[in-house]
C-alpha cells in the first residue's frame, strides 16, 4: 500500500493534524495555530483484533483526512493522543486495558514510517490539558489542573505550558488519588480512588443501588430507565436531578462532596493557577460549580483556594483531537 509523504521543507505548522484513539473510535481534525479544528473525521476500531488491525484504523482515518486535503501545501505533523499506560518519549504504547489489541507497540515510529513527519504521542488526558492551556479555559494561566470526568476520571497538570510527566512519564493519575481507603474497589486495583467515587460509572452504580433498595426514592431515575434498575446511567441521574428528584438530588450532592475532597488534596499539593473540569458528567455539574467551589474550603489546607477558577472546559468530544495539535504545537515552539 502506497504511502503519502509530506513535505517538511515548511517548518512552520500552519496546520497540525489531531489524532485521537480511544478504546471503540479513531477521530482526527485539522487544526490550526488558534486551536481551531476544521472538519474533523472518525471512523470506528475494534481494540480487541490484531496490532495490524488496530494500526489500520488509523491510517484510514489520516489517509481520508489527507485526501481530503490534498491542496494543503504547508508541512502537517501529527499529534496523537492514545490510552494509557505508553511512554511519551519513545513514543511505545505499552498496555492499555482499553486497546489490548497493543502491547508494546511502537505507535509514534510507525505512523512516522508511514507518513515521513515527526509524531509526538502522550496520553489523553495531559494532551487535553495541553489543549485547554493553550487554546481553551486555561489560556493565561501559567499553572493549569485539569480533569476529565466520564466513564473514568482522567486527569493532566500542566506547569509553566508544559505537561507535568514525572520520572517515567506515568505522572497525573489524578483519577486514581484515594479520598476513603474503605472506599469501592476501582478497576485499578485501589480502594477509594475519586473514579470509583465519582465518575459517570460510578454515580450510575449508586443510583442502581438506591433504586433496587428504596424505588419511591428514586422513582424519577428509575422511570428514565423503564423501570429497570440495571438500565440506569449516569445522565439519567443528572436528568432527574433538574425535576427534583430527591434520590438524584441526594447522588450527585455526595458527588459534589467527594469532588470537592478531591480537588482538596489537588490544591494543596499543587496549587495551580486554575482547575478545569470536562467530559460528559461535568457537564451535569456546571449547575453546581458554585457549590462545589463553597465545599472546597473545609477540604483544604490552603485559605486562599477560594481564590482558584474552576472552569468549564473549552473543548468537549474533539478534546483529544485538540490535544494531539497542541503536542505538535509545544513540540515546535520550544
Amino acid at each position: 500500500m502506497s504511502a503519502h509523504r509530506i513535505s517538511e521543507e515548511n517548518r512552520e505548522p500552519e496546520w497540525m493534524i489531531g489524532l485521537d484513539i480511544g478504546g471503540t473510535k479513531v477521530a482526527a481534525g485539522l487544526v490550526n495555530g488558534r486551536g481551531e479544528i476544521a472538519r474533523p473525521v472518525r471512523a470506528p476500531m475494534n481494540p480487541r483484533g490484531t496490532a495490524d488491525e488496530g494500526f489500520a484504523a488509523v491510517t484510514r482515518v489520516l489517509d481520508d483526512l489527507l485526501n481530503e486535503h490534498s491542496a494543503t501545501k504547508t508541512s502537517i505533523a501529527i499529534g496523537i493522543c492514545a490510552p494509557g499506560p505508553l511512554d511519551p518519549v519513545t513514543g511505545v504504547v505499552l498496555n492499555p486495558p482499553n486497546v489490548p489489541c497493543w502491547r508494546d507497540f511502537p505507535l509514534t515510529s510507525e505512523i512516522e514510517r508511514r507518513y515521513g513527519v515527526t509524531a509526538k504521542l502522550d496520553n489523553d488526558a495531559n494532551a487535553a490539558a495541553l489543549a485547554e492551556s493553550l487554546w481553551g479555559a486555561g489560556r493565561g494561566y501559567r499553572n493549569v489542573f485539569y480533569a476529565c470526568i466520564g466513564t473514568g476520571i482522567g486527569t493532566g497538570i500542566v506547569l509553566d505550558s508544559k505537561i507535568f510527566h514525572g520520572r517515567t512519564g506515568s505522572a497525573a493519575e489524578g483519577g486514581h488519588v484515594t479520598i476513603d481507603y474503605r472506599g469501592p474497589a476501582c478497576n485499578c486495583g485501589k480502594k477509594g480512588c475519586i473514579e470509583a467515587l465519582a465518575s459517570g460509572t460510578a454515580i450510575a452504580r449508586r443510583a442502581r443501588e438506591l433504586a433496587s433498595a428504596d424505588p419511591r426514592l428514586a422513582s424519577q431515575i428509575l422511570a428514565l430507565a423503564n423501570g429497570d434498575p440495571a438500565a440506569i446511567r449516569s445522565e439519567m441521574v443528572g436528568t432527574a436531578e433538574k425535576n427534583g428528584d430527591p434520590g438524584a438530588q441526594q447522588i450527585l450532592h455526595d458527588t459534589i462532596e467527594f469532588l470537592a475532597a478531591w480537588l482538596g488534596n489537588i490544591v494543596d499539593l499543587v496549587e495551580p493557577d486554575v482547575m478545569i473540569l470536562g467530559g460528559g458528567v461535568s457537564e451535569m455539574l456546571i449547575p453546581h460549580f458554585g457549590e462545589l467551589q463553597s465545599r472546597l474550603r473545609s477540604w483544604c489546607v490552603n485559605a486562599r483556594c477560594g481564590e482558584i477558577p474552576l472552569l468549564r472546559a473549552h473543548y468537549g468530544e474533539n478534546s483529544g483531537v485538540a490535544g494531539g495539535a497542541a503536542l505538535c504545537w509545544t513540540a515546535h515552539c520550544s
